[in-house]
């Protein structure tokens, strides 16, 4: 917390993650940064994070906090985004088998 002011640790079900003060957890925001950059190649880079912070509803300045925690703990933050594609990936197919056996 004392490297990154503006990041602190929420304990979860999941475990231990980084979260920004009044917004949601790192790794979604940079989730989102990642979405925008494959979306519009061609944006610079502050446009990347304008366009990520308004997309998720906070400020740059908090987005910026978040892609500099990711620089630093990249392993960390990617995990947690491998992690909650494999739970959407399950309960898609989940929802797709439960469709099959209804329809």
């Amino acid at each position: 917390m004392e490297e990154f002011p503006g990041v602190f640790f929420r304990d979860g079900p999941s475990g231990r993650r980084a979260v920004l003060i009044g917004g949601p957890d790192v790794w979604e925001v940079v989730r989102a940064v990642k979405s925008t950059r494959a979306a519009e190649p061609d944006l610079e880079a502050d446009e990347v994070v304008r366009l990520a912070a308004e997309t998720m509803g906070v400020a740059p300045e908090k987005v910026r906090v978040a892609v500099d925690y990711w620089a630093a703990y990249p392993d960390e933050i990617e995990q947690w985004i491998r992690d909650a594609e494999d739970t959407e990936r399950d309960a898609e197919e989940l929802w797709q088998r439960e469709r099959r056996l209804l329809s």
